[in-house]
Formats: structure tokens, C-alpha cells, sequence
């Protein structure tokens, strides 16, 4: 079967001409649009597509109607989901990221932690010690000890946030030690241990300043080839 051409719904159409106008800063956020019959003569539709424009931008959260007060700015553009932000970002600018969501992380948990989470960091621990050659069983045991740290500090947001990290590093992780194998595996592991120390302290402070100075070394062995490479050009 011949698939055939369909013509761009215009409602769609409509949409889009919305969004390209608040891209542009006709309306800023939390400002109400024109009223239905200016905004449809305006685009040169019927009311009827409009409202359907307006529900398409509504569902990808950059419109909202509220009943008898109109239909507000709740977004200056469509948010692209977290997969496809992580796929085009390169491993420096997610590291980055990791450091923000990470440093704080070892802060809360430095306050918060039970002793059931510092039972779980020292398994993690224990398990990247014990990980052996294998270049993927060290990352993904290097992981699961960051994962402990951002569990205990009891903040489903930032434990969300550094999950949905997990796959973009773990590929670039691997890849960089293949390359270039850790030089001081005993180094690295001790920087680990003074981040758990930290936190058993209960030394919000000190448990940030571990976790931040760690990932910037890490940081710091990626530039080099992400200067290089086509996405940051």
C-alpha cells in the first residue's frame, strides 16, 4: 500500500503560529492571551481550531485555560523530554549537571541519613572495591555508591533527576576507561571513602566539598576529548 501526503492539520498549524509568537515574547509568562474571537480572527481560523490549538499547546504545558478567566501563559516554549535533552548533551555538560544535583545531594544527606542508608553506602562500598577488572561492573558499582548518597538524602526529586542521568554517563564512563584505564584506582576509591566519612559525620559541608571536588576531577579527564568531539564544536 502507497502511503500517501496528508496536509498539516490546521489546527496544528494554529498551534505552531501560537508558540513562534510567545517564543517571541508577544506574551510573557503568566500573561493572558487575546480573547478567543480577536485571537481566531487574528490567526484566520474558526474558534473551534483555536480551541483545539490551544488544547494541543495545554498538553505539552505551555498554555493553561481557566474557567472564566481565560487562557494563560504557563511556559515560554515545549519542554523537550528528558531523554532527548541527555542523547544531544555531551558528557562534560552532563557532568556538570551531576555536580550540582550530587553536591547538594551529600549536603542533605550529610543531615539526613539513617543508619540504614550508611549500611547501604558501605556495601556500595564494599561492592566497587571488590568490582574487579571488569571496566563495566566498576562503573556500574561506582553508580550504585553515588545512588546511596543521593537515596539518603531523602529528596525523591534529585534521586529522580540523578536516575535519569544514569544511562547518558554510564556509556561515556565506560567508553573513557577503555580508553584510558583509572592510574590510580586506590586514589579514586579513598575520595569515595571521604565522601562516606563525611556523611557519617553528619558534616553537610564537608560531604559537599567531597562530592564536588571528586566529580570535577571526573570532569576534568572528559574535557579534553569532549573539546574535540563534534558536539562541542
Amino acid at each position: 500500500m502507497v502511503a500517501q501526503v496528508q496536509r498539516h492539520p490546521l489546527a496544528a498549524q494554529a498551534a505552531e503560529v501560537l508558540l513562534s509568537r510567545i517564543r517571541a515574547g508577544e506574551w510573557q509568562l503568566g500573561h493572558r492571551l487575546p480573547g478567543e474571537t480577536t485571537l481566531a480572527a487574528q490567526l484566520g481560523v474558526g474558534r473551534s481550531t483555536l480551541r483545539e490549538a490551544i488544547r494541543e499547546l495545554a498538553g505539552k504545558g505551555v498554555l493553561e485555560s481557566r474557567q472564566g478567566a481565560g487562557v494563560f501563559v504557563t511556559a515560554l516554549d515545549v519542554a523537550e523530554d528528558w531523554d532527548t535533552v541527555l542523547r544531544r548533551s555531551d558528557i562534560v555538560t552532563v557532568i556538570e549537571a551531576r555536580i550540582a544535583i550530587e553536591a547538594e545531594g551529600a549536603a542533605l544527606a550529610a543531615r539526613r541519613r539513617t543508619p540504614a542508608d550508611l549500611r547501604a553506602m558501605l556495601r556500595a562500598l564494599a561492592a566497587r572495591a571488590e568490582s574487579g577488572d571488569s571496566v563495566e561492573g566498576l562503573v556500574d558499582a561506582d553508580t550504585a555508591f553515588h545512588r546511596t548518597v543521593v537515596a539518603a538524602a531523602h529528596n525523591d526529586i534529585l534521586l529522580e533527576l540523578f536516575n535519569a542521568f544514569v544511562p547518558r554517563s554510564r556509556h561515556a564512563m565506560i567508553d573513557m576507561l577503555r580508553i584510558r584505564p583509572m592510574r590510580d584506582p586506590a586514589t579514586d576509591h579513598d575520595a569515595h571513602e571521604h565522601l562516606y566519612d563525611a556523611i557519617r559525620a553528619r558534616d553537610p559541608e564537608a560531604a559537599a566539598t567531597a562530592s564536588r571536588v571528586h566529580l570535577t576531577a571526573l570532569e576534568a579527564a572528559f574535557e579534553p576529548q569532549s573539546k574535540n568531539s563534534p558536539e562541542r564544536r
